[in-house]
């Protein structure tokens, strides 16, 4: 026996499989790296293909394998840790354990930064220990630039280190150390590894108070320059005393060639203490040499010799009066002529609004 369908019977049971699969689509559980956010969902990916490449499940996934995968992509600590949080969200949002919470990834991580630290302060300390103490303006951009390279190894961003203020940062004469207490509550305090590399912490940060603390005495950019021009290193010694620790200017400061700071206190910005932290690194850091000396034009220069003075004519006063008399002849009308120029502007001003408010 042959059953026939109707087409409408066929539309009918080809729209019941197509709600039934809709429904099944909404009911099962989206992948992960369409419920995170699209700057997360790169990192989800790489996770994912290379647990599949390693025939692991990424979803859960165990510390010792998110351990494995932080491993053979290695990074900065921020990327490595913005990665666990990626890991750790998609495992939250399917009721798994986060493995990024195990004590060994944090260990690990903060041992990885540890060292990278260490090195950091190692290379800033061998870069501050060549730095010039005298010459200007150079001896001046020196103290500055060895205030940021020695924050650097703290472990503070950039953009942390820039909005430092004078109240931040305290030296520890004991340990030779600079504590930081940032205005968000993050703390930091400089690695041993700058003593070590012979650059002493709290005398970078005294080197440089001294010259804040020279400019709040002298606003003479001139007077600061000659002392440093020809001193021995120690010309300011004791100018650091003025600052007020409570001082909440900011710590570092942009500075001209010609070595003149801004007359209000500004910050760098973080992209000026990154460029200057990776130019000493780098080992392309500027010289500051000294900048050439205008020279006046002949016409415009000083002279010593005194100029003849001629003697006055007699009719000296008899010009003067002529000369004040004409003036005062020729000017004599102008009261007049403005007045002449108002009314008419008031004419003009009376025509304007009749026209604009008279009838359409």
């Amino acid at each position: 026996m042959t059953t026939h369908v109707d087409a409408g019977d066929d539309i009918t049971t080809e729209s019941s499989t197509v709600d039934n699969i809709t429904s099944a689509t909404h009911l099962a559980p989206q992948p992960p790296e369409l419920q995170l956010p699209a700057r997360d969902r790169h990192t989800w990916m790489l996770f994912t293909d290379w647990c599949a490449a390693h025939d692991q499940s990424s979803l859960p996934a165990s510390p010792e394998l998110l351990a494995r995968f932080l491993s053979a992509h290695p990074t900065g600590t921020v990327t490595q840790r913005r990665r666990i949080s990626v890991i750790d969200t998609a495992h939250h949002r399917y009721g798994f354990p986060a493995p990024g919470r195990s004590d060994n990834i944090r260990a690990a991580l903060d041992a990885t930064r540890r060292a990278r630290l260490d090195n950091l302060a190692a290379r800033t300390g061998e870069v501050i220990s060549r730095l010039p103490e005298t010459g200007w303006p150079a001896a001046l951009f020196a103290r500055r630039d060895a205030m940021i390279l020695t924050l650097a190894p703290t472990g503070l961003t950039y953009t942390q280190i820039a909005a430092l203020r004078i109240c931040d940062v305290t030296a520890d004469p004991v340990t030779d150390a600079l504590h930081v207490d940032t205005i968000n509550g993050v703390r930091a305090v400089t690695p041993p590894g700058l003593v070590a590399a012979e650059a002493s912490p709290a005398r970078v940060y005294r080197r440089w108070m001294e010259v804040l603390g020279f400019s709040d005495r002298y606003f003479s950019t001139h007077m600061l320059a000659g002392l440093m021009d020809t001193g021995d290193g120690n010309e300011l010694a004791g100018h650091d005393g003025r600052i007020d620790p409570a001082d909440q200017r900011p710590l570092l400061t942009p500075i001209d060639r010609w070595g003149h700071t801004p007359l209000t206190a500004t910050p760098l910005t973080a992209r000026a203490v990154a460029d200057i932290t990776a130019a000493h690194l780098s080992g392309q850091a500027p010289r500051h040499i000294r900048p050439p000396v205008r020279k006046s034009p002949e016409n415009n220069s000083f002279t010593t010799e005194s100029a003849p003075v001629e003697p006055l004519g007699d009719d000296y006063y008899e010009h003067g009066i002529a000369a004040r008399k004409h003036a005062h002849d020729t000017l004599g009308s102008v009261t007049s002529a403005l007045d002449e120029v108002e009314d008419r502007a008031d004419r003009l001003l009376a025509e304007l609004l009749e026209l604009i408010e008279g009838p359409l």
